[in-house]
């Protein structure tokens, strides 16, 4: 299909850019992402109803009535990186994004780390989004049947395995046709969910009005402050939660090759995700807190047997019996969707790490017909589904040891890109003032505090106790899901430069800065 003008003037906006910035087109469909649809790909891969009610409870049981003050928390680091994805990807707009960024930046053997980094923590998170689909899967169908022992079907290993994979199968095909697929599917999805969601919170504000709330407590202004009633420990535990609630906005800047106004459009989008998505999170908290309390009883929000899956208890009692399937619903389209986009990212980073020979050529294959990086696609889905089948037999508890992994990943990758944004523009910093605002203070504040929170959850993720309680020679399993994989990357990394120089000796990406080229 021949481009239209618009998409005509984003790829020579695109080539443009790749230009100057030493980079190689990889074939993408030029101009199909604008600012509104890349930051619904990106709400999309954060997966907010999903995200909530695997969070709620672990946050309460660390944070209590603190919860908005440490979303708040986990978002400030989110937000001051996102600015440093926007600078970087103003002059070097790729699919790769952090792996690109981080190469330029450091130079080949970093960059290569980051990209390992960003793209297990997408495989990591794809298995816990398929899980969780599975998982409200079946209680959506227990509920309407009316058949309570259909929700424990989820609880069956080989079921839940087989489910799981059936449902990466169909992410994965739906990825492979294409953006503009993913993005109608996405529309329907995403808005649904908000949608319920935002039902949710007022039907819960509604029965606190009326006196009808469990707890009805009122509204305090000191839920948002950290600064008081927060033990260290906490506010560390509680943060680390808080940042895995927000991962996933980056797949918006992984779009930058396909975007109406590559230079532009991906960092919009990213910023207006990020916002859209603490607006939701903190309306859904206090709507929670006020309705259900923190308590260990009953509805309470800190009450152990809700942790997992807080709508689960909450649904029926908020929305009414005929209602509350529909945010069973919500939360399986939530899970479904973001289990979708999420393969986006995956699959682009594997494509400019195969364009750039950091990863095998094959990787840099796009489908004539789609225009999408099929192979990678593919790969993505089978490594993610044998991930899973292992980790679910290792552990009896796979989704929360996935959670705690992916918080070191996120970390890792996301705080190197933080850090490349300020190494990359060091000869410029000092220019303007916009330069020592958006490409040093934000990112380097980012990044330390990503790193500070790296470093904790490396520490505590040695203590079998911080996670499932499974376990390998006495250390947590978290520990070789999080920093384990990281040291597998750096094994793969050294047998693939053995047998690919070029990357290596920045040939195919070369490593400088802007003022340097």
């Amino acid at each position: 299909m021949p481009e239209t003008p618009s998409e005509s003037v984003a790829h020579h906006e695109l080539e443009v850019a790749e230009g100057a910035a030493g980079l190689v087109s990889k074939g993408l469909a030029a101009g199909k992402v604008g600012t509104f649809s890349g930051a619904v790909l990106g709400i999309s891969s954060v997966a907010p109803g999903y995200t909530l009610t695997a969070s709620i409870g672990l946050i309460v049981a660390s944070v209590a009535l603190k919860m908005p003050a440490i979303l708040i928390a986990g978002f400030i680091p989110m937000f001051l990186t996102a600015y440093a994805y926007r600078e970087l990807n103003s002059v070097a707009p790729d699919c790769g994004a952090s792996f690109t960024w981080s190469t330029k930046a450091f130079g080949p053997y970093v960059g290569w780390m980051c990209g390992w980094g960003m793209v297990m923590a997408t495989i990591i998170v794809l298995s816990n989004l398929a899980a969780i689909a599975v998982e409200f899967f079946y209680l959506f169908i227990a509920r309407v049947a009316g058949q309570p022992q259909i929700a424990d079907l989820a609880q069956h290993k080989a079921i839940n395995i087989a489910t799981t994979l059936v449902f990466l199968a169909i992410a994965t095909l739906i990825a492979s046709r294409g953006i503009t697929t993913s993005e109608r599917v996405q529309y329907v999805l995403v808005g649904f969910q908000m949608v319920v969601l935002l039902g949710f919170a007022v039907m819960a504000f509604i029965h606190v009005g009326r006196g009808a709330a469990p707890a009805g407590l009122s509204f305090d202004l000191d839920w948002f402050n950290p600064l008081t009633g927060l033990t260290f420990s906490a506010f560390v535990v509680g943060v680390t939660g808080s940042i895995f609630a927000f991962w996933g906005w980056d797949t918006c800047l992984t779009l930058g090759e396909e975007s109406k106004d590559p230079t532009k459009v991906p960092g919009r989008a990213g910023l207006l995700c990020v916002l859209s998505i603490l607006a939701t999170y903190l309306l859904i908290a206090v709507a929670v807190m006020m309705y259900a309390g923190v308590g260990e009883d009953g509805l309470g929000l800190g009450n152990p047997e809700n942790e997992s899956n807080v709508f689960a208890a909450l649904a029926d009692p908020v929305l009414g019996k005929w209602l509350g399937p529909f945010l069973f619903l919500a939360v399986l389209a939530s899970s479904v969707a973001s289990l979708q986009t999420t393969f986006l990212p995956a699959a682009r980073a594997m494509l400019a790490m195969g364009a750039y020979r950091a990863f095998p050529p094959r990787f840099a294959e796009v489908s004539p017909r789609y225009l999408v990086p099929r192979f990678a696609t593919v790969t993505a889905g089978v490594v993610t589904g044998v991930f899973y089948t292992v980790v679910s037999l290792l552990s009896e508890s796979a989704l929360l040891d996935t959670i705690a992994a992916l918080g070191i990943m996120i970390c890792w990758y996301y705080g190197i890109t933080a850090f490349a944004c300020v190494w990359y523009f060091r000869r410029e910093l000092f220019t303007s003032a916009h330069n020592i605002v958006f490409k040093l203070l934000f990112p380097l504040t980012g990044g330390i505090i990503l790193a500070a929170v790296f470093a904790f959850s490396i520490k505590e993720s040695m203590n079998p106790e911080n996670g499932s309680g499974a376990a390998i020679g006495g250390i947590g399993l978290v520990f070789f899901m999080g920093f384990g994989i990281l040291l597998l990357g750096a094994v793969l990394m050294l047998v693939w430069r053995s047998r690919s120089e070029a990357f290596f000796r920045g040939e195919t990406l070369r490593h400088d800065s802007p003022s340097m080229a």
